[in-house]
C-alpha cells in the first residue's frame, strides 16, 4: 500500500497513528488568534486548550502493518514497529445526544454531528417526525459548572463526551466521569489502564458506548500503543469489558472506533474487528485470506466499512455496508483507483468524503462527496465541494468518522461555507448551504451567520439543523435551530459577554474542541491536556456547561 506523505512543517502529527499523516493546515491553529475573527480588537495570541498546539514529539511504539480484514475474505496480518510522533491536529467537535429509549430499540439512537461522527441525524435521520429541542423561556446563559483541566506530563488525548438523558460524561486522563447534567455533580468514574486514544460519538438505545485506550500510562513522549477496546454503560458508570485482538502475540492497535447497534467496530492498518456491544463477545477479526483490509467503519444506525485492497497506485477503497452482527456485505461501492483515504459522514443515508487527488488544496481531506445507495452501492451523485469554497474538514487517515462543518439530514448535506466579506467595512461571515444528496445541486437553502458571526452545523434534530455561530469579541457565541424547510433560523441560546466566557469561547470552538447541546444546556470540552503552561491565561478547564435561564 502507497505511504501516504509525510505531514507539513510544523504540523503536530498523530501519536497513535500507523503511519505518517497530513490533512490539515501547516501551522496548528491557535484558537485565540483564529476563532474571534474580524470582530476582534487586535490582542497577542495566546495557548489554547481544546487543542494542544505546539507540544513536544512522543516517539512511539509497536503498530501493525496493513493487510488484515474481518470475517469474509480476511488479509494477512503482518505487523511492523513504527516510531510515532507528535499529537494530531484536532478531535472535531459535533453532538451526540443519547435517550434512553426509543423508536427502534434495534437503532442506534443517537443525533451525532459529522464532527466527529457519522449520520449527522436523529434515529430517523431527519426523514419524519419534528424536532425535540424547545427554545427556552430565556435564552440567555450562565455557567452551570466548569472542570479543571487535568495536569499531565505529556500531552494527552481527552477526547470523548457524550450527553444522554441521565449524564454528562467526558474522558480525562486514563479515566471517563459521568457528572450530573445540571450541576456537574461526580455521578461516577470509569478508571482505565492507559489514557484513551479513540471515543466513538455513538451511544447505543440503552445507553452503551466504546472507547480504544492503551494498556497503561506511557512513559514521556512515547505511547503504549492503541490495543485496548472497552464498552462503557453511561447510565450506570461500568465498564462492561475489555477486548484485545492479537497477532501471534502481539497485540493489534486501532485507529478507530465506531457503535453501531449492538455491535461495536474497530479499524486499523492491520484491518477490523468486531464485539458485541453487550458482552464483548468477538463477532469477527482480522484473518489470512487476500490482500484487503478493514481501515475502518462509520457506525450509527447502521455499520459502513472502508476497505481498502492492493497497493500502490492499484489500490482501491471499498465502501461496504455490513450487517452489524455477521459482517456479510450488503452492498458495496468501489471508488476510483488513487483516492487512498475516505471518511464516512452519514451511513443512513450514506455519505462518503475525501480528497480526491488532493484538489482540495487546504489539507481538509475533503474536495468532493459521494452519495451512495446503502441499499445497492450505486452512486447517486458526486458533489464538487472545493476547499476554497467550504469549511467542512475530515481526517480520512487515522479516524474516519471525525468531520466538521458537515451533517447530514432530510436526504441532503448541510454545509458549512468559508468565510468571505461580510455587509460592513472589516466584517467577515459565512454560511451553511444545503446540497440534494439526490441531484447534487444546491436547494437554495441558506443560514447566513451575520456579520462576524462564524456558524457551523453540529447535527440534525429531527427535520432541523442545530447549528454553533462563533461570535465577535462583544457578543456572545449562540446556539441556533435552522427550520429544514423554511431555513428560518430560532436562537436556542447565547452566552454573555463576560472576560471568563469569552475565554472559554476562543479556545473551545467546534474546530478545536467536543460541543454538545441538548434542551437548553450546552458542554464545550477539550480533547487534549497537557503540562502545565506558566505563561497559559486565563485558567484552563477540561469542561465548561452553560444553561439557560440566565
Amino acid at each position: 500500500m502507497t505511504q501516504p506523505p509525510p505531514p507539513p512543517p510544523n504540523q503536530p502529527p498523530n501519536p497513535y497513528a500507523q503511519q505518517p499523516g497530513y490533512g490539515y493546515p501547516q501551522q496548528p491553529p491557535n484558537p485565540y488568534a483564529q476563532q474571534p475573527g474580524y470582530g476582534y480588537p487586535n490582542q497577542p495570541p495566546q495557548p489554547g486548550y481544546g487543542y494542544p498546539g505546539g507540544q513536544p514529539g512522543q516517539p512511539g511504539g509497536p503498530a501493525p502493518a496493513p493487510g488484515s480484514g474481518p470475517g469474509r475474505n480476511k488479509p494477512a496480518l503482518l505487523i511492523v514497529f513504527a516510531a510515532v510522533v507528535a499529537i494530531a491536529l484536532i478531535v472535531g467537535g459535533g453532538i451526540w445526544y443519547a435517550r434512553s429509549s426509543g423508536p427502534d430499540a434495534q437503532k442506534d439512537d443517537t443525533a451525532n454531528s459529522s464532527g466527529g461522527g457519522t449520520g449527522g441525524q436523529d434515529a430517523d435521520g431527519g426523514k419524519n417526525g419534528k424536532g425535540t429541542e424547545k427554545v427556552p423561556a430565556d435564552t440567555t446563559s450562565k455557567i452551570l459548572f466548569q472542570v479543571p483541566l487535568p495536569t499531565a506530563k505529556d500531552t494527552t488525548v481527552t477526547a470523548g463526551s457524550w450527553l444522554t438523558d441521565k449524564v454528562y460524561a467526558k474522558t480525562g486522563i486514563a479515566q471517563i466521569t459521568g457528572y450530573d447534567p445540571a450541576t456537574g455533580a461526580k455521578l461516577w468514574t470509569v478508571p482505565l489502564s492507559g489514557p484513551v486514544c479513540r471515543a466513538t460519538g455513538h451511544v447505543s438505545a440503552d445507553g452503551r458506548t466504546a472507547v480504544v485506550y492503551q494498556p497503561k500510562m506511557p512513559a514521556k513522549g512515547s505511547t503504549a500503543g492503541c490495543t485496548q477496546v472497552a464498552a462503557i454503560d453511561l447510565n450506570t458508570g461500568r465498564k462492561l469489558w475489555t477486548q484485545t485482538v492479537k497477532s501471534g502475540d502481539v497485540p493489534i492497535g486501532f485507529d478507530n472506533v465506531t457503535v453501531a447497534q449492538q455491535t461495536v467496530a474497530v479499524g486499523g492498518s492491520s484491518g477490523g474487528a468486531a464485539f458485541d456491544l453487550a458482552s464483548g463477545k468477538i463477532r469477527w477479526q482480522p484473518k489470512a485470506a487476500d490482500s484487503c483490509h478493514d481501515a475502518g467503519y462509520g457506525g450509527g444506525p447502521e455499520l459502513v466499512a472502508v476497505r481498502r485492497c492492493g497497493d500502490g497506485d492499484a489500490g482501491q477503497l471499498h465502501i461496504q455496508t455490513l450487517d452489524p452482527v455477521t459482517g456479510k456485505v450488503r452492498s458495496e461501492y468501489r471508488m476510483t483507483s488513487g483516492i487512498d483515504y475516505a471518511s464516512v459522514v452519514s451511513t443512513d443515508p450514506l455519505v462518503v468524503a475525501a480528497d480526491v487527488n488532493d484538489s482540495a488544496g487546504d489539507g481538509s481531506g475533503f474536495s468532493d462527496v459521494f452519495s451512495i445507495d446503502g441499499s445497492t452501492g450505486a452512486l447517486r451523485t458526486r458533489i464538487s465541494t472545493p476547499g476554497s469554497s467550504y469549511a467542512a474538514r475530515c481526517d480520512g487517515i487515522y479516524d474516519l468518522e471525525k468531520c466538521t462543518g458537515v451533517v447530514v439530514g432530510n436526504d441532503r448535506l448541510y454545509l458549512a461555507t468559508e468565510q468571505h466579506d461580510g455587509d460592513g467595512d472589516y466584517t467577515k461571515t459565512n454560511e451553511i448551504v444545503a446540497f440534494d444528496l439526490g441531484t447534487g445541486k444546491q436547494t437554495g437553502q441558506r443560514a447566513d451567520a451575520g456579520n462576524n458571526y462564524t456558524i457551523t452545523p453540529l447535527r440534525m434534530d429531527g427535520p432541523d439543523v442545530i447549528a454553533y455561530k462563533n461570535a465577535p469579541y462583544d457578543k456572545g457565541a449562540q446556539v441556533v435551530s435552522i427550520d429544514g424547510g423554511s431555513f428560518k433560523e430560532t436562537k436556542l441560546l447565547e452566552n454573555p459577554v463576560t472576560t471568563a466566557v469569552k475565554a472559554v469561547e476562543t479556545t473551545m470552538s467546534p474546530d478545536y474542541a467536543e460541543v454538545r447541546y441538548s434542551q437548553g444546556r450546552l458542554y464545550l470540552s477539550a480533547a487534549y491536556a497537557h503540562a502545565p503552561d506558566p505563561s497559559s491565561s486565563p485558567r484552563q478547564y477540561l469542561v465548561t456547561a452553560f444553561g439557560a435561564g440566565g
